[in-house]
């Protein structure tokens, strides 16, 4: 055995294993274990890793047989009489002089604490706060750092409070030494120091006084301390200082988050310091990152894991600036706000090691400039745009200021030495990323900066030098191409549209194409058909080489920039379809496992769908692959089948009849079979989507395609069966709302007999699931029936009411609806959902008026809700009647339009106030104008075209088709519930100042508003 050999990992695992066998019932196993630790034990080292082993085992005793109910937790547990053993031997194993061993009794006395600390173990605060403060023992102060940081972010709003007075100071007093104790030990303290303020800010919200009653009397030393630790230039090469930094950085962090009310009376001995931090550092990053002539420490950790390179100490920077700027209180700190902006873009530059990763690897470029990966360019891009978010036009002007200082200095680089790729690549990034606030800006007439000029300088001296010269700020140029387009005029357009089109030429490096990519993708609108279109096969042929080299992430960016293409102009598209279309098909079966690329493949083939003469010759290249792929289903690869139903959806959407017929010769069978007899979610809720677009699309006329009508739709009536069926996984039947919605509302007719069967299978599938995006689903399809029921929606409650089913059917839906009518997404939807409630409480059926249901929340008078007080006293709601919980409902639905209406400008509290929603509402009991109308507010739904108009978003196209179409879309929901509250409030005027008086206030403002 090696002097050293033996301390190492795999000797540990050595020892350890010889240690077992030792234990072995074979006497033969048991004597050669003997002997080999007998002919260890003359090495070297061999007492330490002994201890090390016994430590780790230990460790691993306390984690598996500790607490029952653990999430590690193996029997037996340990008694009670071992537990106060080990409690009583682990503190004074902190002292130990191995690092190692230190980190393993720590790691086993945070174990313990989580269960048994205090009531178990009263003493170990004051064992760790005492070996804190043994300044003749640096081993304990180690030990009971590492293991205070271990389980000091566990501490709660008990336990920490009483601990604070006393273990600030302990930390102070390690921090402020730095003669006394190392780098090491001072981070850590500040470890411990930043999750205790971390919880402390937690409670805040709570605990606002106790909180700053702790913080008030620390801060003024700990905030002298850290302009102490800042103040000294950033020194090159020395990780330990960098880190010390980094932890000084994240308490600031923490108090201007959660304390700065408090913190803003000393906190100017910070800023001086801070300030010095940034500019020194600046000139080591530039140094020894940027230029690599200096170490960085990249990939350096310390004993914790924790990241030591001085890419971690810049970016932890940033983040305390992003934190002050945004901060209302402290953003005042910004003083002069060009040098700030000035150096950012300094610290913006490519490093060195990002040149040669992004040289040698296309993809990790692109991924890192769609912000994948987190980065000191990043960072400063984050900062440049908060500080465009909070101080608008005077931070624009310091960016447009502070870019063409640096672009004069690039300049100035390269006339002495040729050096220009880094700085001005930076500066473009730094402007194109506020691009679009400094066209507002602009427009407005608030800033001086002259986009033109700075656009021709670009194009002349970025777009116009040779290729193979500095491929990254060439990128860089389209990119900011991209960036601009919105402001270009055609003349402009059309230059960098040139230049973008070069770019894609074969023998162009890697991130002159991806710019190029990017720049097309938007200048596509900007350029005239006639400009456009000759280019365009060639662009066509460009993409379509690089969709064959392309992969992961540079694929991800072709495909984008192609479905741009195809949408530009139909007429070249159309040209190019027999060329496209096989190769982008061969993409999407190629990745069709891949959610991102196949997506972005099947949006290409719907764009091509769209182009007017393309449809049929798309239908003939798919409908044939489909056929092949569903007439194996076995023999597919993962993923194949789900993609090719979301192929065929897509296919399907907005056809025609003709073309849906053909499509269902080759695959409606099986897409019905995969329904009835797949077990996979994603294969069950793309073919339910199938089937729905077959429904929607063929209407009545696709149970005859089939040549019986009456089997069609008992094979449709089968596959939603299946779908209701509460032993099938929830997820895999999350879309058969919407299928069942499209069958309700395309073949009403056939459907009609069936509707009691339906309404029970619906409800069976509601009460066998826990998810709510499937109970919010059938919701809507009960919505819906409601709906079809008017005027005679009394019967729609009759025929609940009245269903064959053990249990109460109406009051389980009612309950369930009221409950989770906030959980229904999407703006149509809530249309459906919420006229549909104003339906049912208006036929004012008795059945109804004897359901109680889930009222308000009642207040727990005990303060913040904590999992231990939650499980001793659950959250409770009062029960009310149903007609009022309806009215409540819609009542809700008012305040959220009237909030949305009336919602100001107000200002930012960074505080984290805890504010009453009740405290401004009059405290005398409210009585209900009554309005004088009773005409109805119902009518037919072709009679609804007279209502105001809402927007329809985009989303819920995608979300449900049916909206397109859908006359309940064309609701304006505001003037249709005030219209509804006006006339069913007069219906009745006793009734409806009953339940008018179970409203809450605001509630109560609400209604009042909407009738007055």
């Amino acid at each position: 055995m090696e002097n050293t050999g033996i301390a190492e990992a795999g000797q540990l695992v050595w020892l350890t294993n010889v240690l077992k066998a030792t234990l072995d019932t074979n006497p033969g196993i048991r004597v050669a274990a003997e002997d080999a630790l007998k002919n260890a034990s003359i090495h070297p080292g061999y007492g330490v890793a002994l201890a090390k082993v016994t430590v780790i085992l230990l460790k691993q005793y306390v984690k598996h047989h500790w607490q029952a109910g653990e999430k590690d937790f193996l029997p037996p547990e340990a008694s009670a009489q071992d537990k106060a053993l080990i409690r009583g031997l682990l503190p004074q194993a902190l002292e130990d002089p191995h690092g190692k061993i230190r980190t393993a009794v720590g790691m086993a006395i945070a174990t313990i604490a989580n269960s048994d600390w205090p009531e178990e173990w009263p003493d170990l605060m004051n064992y760790l706060l005492g070996f804190i403060s043994d300044r003749s023992d640096i081993n304990r102060v180690h030990g009971a750092l590492r293991c205070l940081a271990l389980f000091a972010g566990d501490l709660d709003d008990t336990l920490l409070p009483p601990l604070v007075p006393v273990l600030f100071p302990a930390l102070h007093q390690i921090v402020a030494q730095p003669t006394m104790y190392d780098a090491s030990l001072r981070r850590r303290a500040l470890i411990v120091l930043h999750s205790c303020i971390s919880t402390l800010g937690v409670m805040s919200g709570a605990y606002k006084t106790e909180t700053r009653a702790l913080m008030a009397p620390m801060l003024k030393s700990w905030l002298q301390q850290f302009a102490l630790i800042l103040s000294p230039p950033v020194p090159s090469e020395d990780p330990d200082d960098w880190s010390l930094r980094t932890e000084v950085l994240k308490s600031l962090q923490q108090i201007v988050t959660n304390f700065a009310n408090i913190a803003t009376t000393e906190f100017p001995v910070v800023l001086g310091p801070l300030w010095q931090t940034f500019v020194s550092g600046y000139k080591v990053y530039d140094s020894a990152c940027i230029n690599a002539d200096e170490e960085s420490f990249g990939g350096l950790a310390d004993s914790d894991g924790s990241d030591q390179s001085l890419e971690a100490f810049t970016i932890q920077l940033f983040e305390f600036l992003l934190t002050a700027v945004g901060s209302p209180r402290f953003r005042k700190i910004v003083q002069n706000m060009e040098d700030l902006v000035y150096y950012t873009i300094g610290y913006m530059q490519m490093t060195e090691e990002q040149e040669q990763t992004w040289s040698a690897d296309p993809n990790q470029y692109v991924a890192d400039e769609d912000d994948v990966t987190f980065s000191c360019r990043l960072s400063g891009i984050l900062l440049l745009e908060e500080l465009v978010e909070t101080f608008e036009d005077k931070a624009l002007q310091a960016i447009v200021d502070a870019v063409q200082k640096r672009i004069v200095e690039a300049a100035q680089a390269k006339a002495a030495d040729g050096i220009v790729l880094q700085l001005r690549e930076a500066a473009i990034l730094a402007v194109g990323t506020v691009a679009g606030s400094l066209f507002e800006a602009q427009s407005g007439g608030k800033m001086s900066f002259r986009l033109e000029p700075f656009l021709d300088s670009i194009r002349n001296e970025d777009l116009g030098q040779g290729i193979d010269q500095c491929s990254f700020l060439r990128g860089r140029a389209l990119w900011a191409a991209a960036k601009f387009a919105p402001a270009m005029n055609k003349a402009r357009s059309e230059q960098f549209f040139y230049a973008a089109v070069m770019g894609l030429a074969s023998d162009v490096p890697p991130p002159i194409k991806i710019g190029a990519c990017r720049a097309l993708a938007e200048l596509f609108p900007n350029v005239d058909p006639s400009v456009l279109q000759p280019h365009l096969s060639l662009v066509f042929a460009s993409l379509g080489a690089l969709l064959q080299e392309a992969s992961d992430e540079t694929l991800h960016l072709v495909l984008e920039t192609l479905q741009a293409a195809v949408r530009a102009n139909g007429q070249a598209s159309a040209a190019a379809e027999s060329t496209i279309s096989p190769l982008v098909l061969n993409v999407w079966a190629k990745h069709v496992s891949d959610p991102f690329i196949s997506i972005d493949a099947l949006e290409i083939l719907e764009a091509i769908k769209e182009v007017p003469g393309c449809l049929e010759p798309l239908a003939a290249l798919v409908l044939p692959v489909l056929a092949t792929i569903f007439a194996n289903t076995s023999q597919q690869p993962v993923g194949m089948i789900a993609g090719a139903l979301d192929l065929l959806t897509m296919l399907l959407k907005k056809a025609p009849k003709e073309l849906v017929r053909r499509a269902h010769d080759v695959t409606f069978i099986p897409v019905l079979n995969i329904v009835l007899r797949s077990d996979d979610n994603s294969e069950l809720q793309n073919a339910t989507e199938s089937l729905s677009a077959f429904v929607r699309e063929g209407g009545e006329d696709l149970l005859s395609w089939g040549g019986d009508a009456n089997r069609s739709l008992h094979m449709l009536l089968d596959a939603a069966g299946r779908l209701l069926n509460p032993e099938l996984e929830s997820s895999s039947a999350l879309f058969v709302g919407g299928f069942v919605t499209a069958l309700i509302l395309n073949m009403s007719s056939n459907m009609a007999p069936h509707f009691s069967q339906l309404i029970t299978a619906l409800l069976a599938r509601m009460r066998g699931s826990e998810m709510i995006a499937l109970k919010t689903s059938i919701l809507l399809v009960i919505a819906r029936l409601v709906h079809m029921s008017a005027p005679n929606v009394g019967q729609f409650v009759d025929v609940v009411a009245n269903l064959p089913v053990d249990y109460d059917a109406l009051e389980y839906l009612m309950s369930e609806w009221t409950k989770l009518q906030g959980d229904i997404p999407g703006s149509y939807q809530m249309k459906v959902s919420t006229t549909a409630i104003a339906l049912l409480l208006d036929c004012c059926h008795p059945q109804l008026a004897r359901i109680r249901v889930q009222g308000h929340l009642l207040t727990n008078s005990s303060g913040v809700v904590t999992r231990s007080r939650s499980k001793v006293a659950p959250i409770q709601y009062s029960t009310m009647l149903l007609p009022a919980k309806l009215l409540s409902l819609l009542a809700d639905a008012l305040l959220e339009i009237q909030e949305q209406q009336t919602a100001t400008a107000r200002d930012e509290d960074d505080d984290w106030d805890e504010i009453d929603e009740d405290e401004d509402e009059p405290k005398a009991t409210r009585s209900l104008p009554v309005p004088g109308s009773e005409q109805s507010v119902f009518k037919a739904l072709d009679d609804m075209q007279h209502l105001l108009h809402d927007d329809i978003e985009d989303g819920d196209y995608q979300e449900d088709p049916v909206a397109a179409t859908d006359p309940l879309n064309q609701i304006n929901l505001s003037t249709h519930l005030r219209n509804f509250m006006k006339q069913f409030l007069a219906k009745d005027p006793v009734t409806s100042e009953r339940l008018f008086q179970e409203l809450n206030p605001r509630q109560k403002s609400a209604v009042q508003a909407a009738i007055a």
